[in-house]
Parts: C-alpha cells; sequence; structure tokens
C-alpha cells in the first residue's frame, strides 16, 4: 500500500526583535506551513515574511491563530465563549488572508494554536465556535485537529473538510490527547523516538501511549513545533525516515464539491 502525509509545522512565530525558532531552515523540509496570525506570536511584518518563505518553498500556507496571550505564547488557557472564539478566529484569519492575498498567495488551512488547541479538541461548544468561524470566512479551507477530536467533529458537522493531526515531538496518554507540556515526558528529543513514533502513526494507524497501551490515531498531517530545540534536525529525520519507506510529502489538497480534488 502507497502512503502520503502533510507535514507541518507552527511558524512565523517571532515578533519584534524577538527571533523564535529557524523558520528558514524547517520551510524546505515541510508541506505545510501554520504561521502565526499576532494574538499569541508573530506581526505583521514577521507574518508577510513568513508568507514570502512559503511560497518561496511552495509549501501550503495555513492560519495558526492562539489566545491573546503573548507573555504566555498562547499556552495558557483562558476562560472564552464560544462566541468570542469565533471572534478570535476571524479577526486573526482575516489579518492572514489580506497579507497572503497582497504577496499572490491563498490561505489553504486553519490550525488552532496551543491552549485553544487543546481547549477545542475537548470542548464541543467552543469546537463549534471555532468551526463556525472558520466557514463563515471560506468554506473551502481544512481545519487542522488533533485525530479524535471535538473540533474535527465540529468541522465535519458545519460542512468543512477536517485534517487529522499527530505530532512528532509530544507523547500521548491513553485517550488520544496529548501529555500536558508542565509534566514529565511530555516531549520527546530523541529525532530517531519521533521517526519512530511516526512511521507507526502513519503506518498502522496507532501511537504508543506513555503508559505503554497504544491508541488507535488516524494520521494526515504531522506536526513539528517549530519552536522546539530541535526542530530542524527533527523535520529532517522525519522526513528522511518517510521517503525511505517510500512514503511521499504533500500537502492536503482541498476537495472540490464535486468530489474531486483542487491544487489550490
Amino acid at each position: 500500500m502507497s502512503y502520503s502525509i502533510d507535514l507541518n509545522s507552527d511558524v512565523g512565530e517571532s515578533y519584534g526583535v524577538y527571533a523564535l525558532g529557524n523558520d528558514e531552515a524547517l520551510m524546505p523540509l515541510i508541506s505545510s506551513a501554520n504561521i502565526a496570525c499576532g494574538f499569541h506570536a508573530g506581526d505583521p511584518r514577521v507574518m508577510r515574511k513568513t508568507i514570502q518563505l512559503a511560497l518561496e518553498h511552495q509549501v501550503a500556507i495555513g492560519a495558526h491563530p492562539g489566545l491573546p496571550d503573548l507573555n504566555g505564547f498562547g499556552r495558557r488557557e483562558m476562560a472564552i465563549t464560544p462566541e468570542e472564539a469565533y471572534e478570535l478566529i476571524i479577526y486573526q484569519l482575516g489579518a492572514l488572508q489580506a497579507l497572503t492575498k497582497a504577496e499572490g498567495g491563498v490561505v489553504r488551512h486553519v490550525k488552532p494554536h496551543g491552549a485553544l488547541y487543546n481547549m477545542a479538541a475537548a470542548n464541543s461548544e467552543l469546537a463549534h465556535g471555532i468551526a463556525k468561524a472558520i466557514y463563515a470566512v471560506d468554506s473551502a479551507l481544512i481545519v487542522y485537529g488533533l485525530s479524535g477530536s471535538a473540533l474535527l467533529q465540529a468541522g465535519k458537522e458545519i460542512g468543512l473538510q477536517t485534517a487529522s493531526e499527530v505530532f512528532a515531538d509530544r507523547t500521548y496518554q491513553r485517550d488520544g490527547s496529548l501529555t500536558k507540556r508542565s509534566e514529565v515526558n511530555a516531549q520527546i528529543s530523541d529525532p530517531n523516538q519521533a521517526s519512530e513514533q511516526v512511521i507507526k502513526m502513519v503506518t498502522e494507524g496507532e501511537v504508543q501511549t506513555l503508559d505503554g497501551q497504544t491508541h488507535s490515531i488516524q494520521a494526515d498531517t504531522v506536526c513539528i513545533h517549530g519552536d522546539g530545540l530541535h526542530a530542524v534536525a527533527f523535520a529532517q529525520s522525519v522526513r528522511q525516515r518517510l521517503l525511505a519507506k517510500e512514503i511521499s510529502i504533500e500537502a492536503i489538497r482541498k476537495k472540490l464539491k464535486t468530489g474531486g480534488e483542487a491544487n489550490a
């Protein structure tokens, strides 16, 4: 059986004079870029330069909206309503769309960031607020969410195309959730371990959890966090292992209303 997988990374997360990650080295290794939209990280100049970099390397552009929390990098939970989530998504997605259009590109997907992503994975009402916002802006957008999450279910119910996301650099709990960053062994630091986890998820549809169990998982797109210390090494290792297994790396195509696929 032949496989293909989308390899994505969270990028554009610098701010002003503060640089985070190595987008220049990551971009040639991935097929989709989730670009920060100014709330948890990023600013207009960083967003524009990251868009240009993605277009240069023919990488699919996605919006990476987060909670309004620059100090906490969007990784601290905030008590927001579904209506507030709706407004946050539209505001940030609109900003990235405008900058992308000005550079001659198109936004293809949306992936919430950090705490907002994890909250939407478990909270159905919040997930629906996010999905409704994405659909209201552009019903052709693809929503990226944690495999098996409430966000993916909400996206399907609204009528969006969805992509089940798995993580190369994070460990899993037996319910399929990601281990909280505050816990021991939440992050994987060995590129070989990350690559093995990705191959198992893509080819076998399973992930080994921290307690030694296996959990069924769907892998449409694999994330490597761009702010990680070993992000470039992880991307290189994962990419090499995938290609060695004859698994192609390509962005997820939009489905047309007729059931076909679009190249945009």
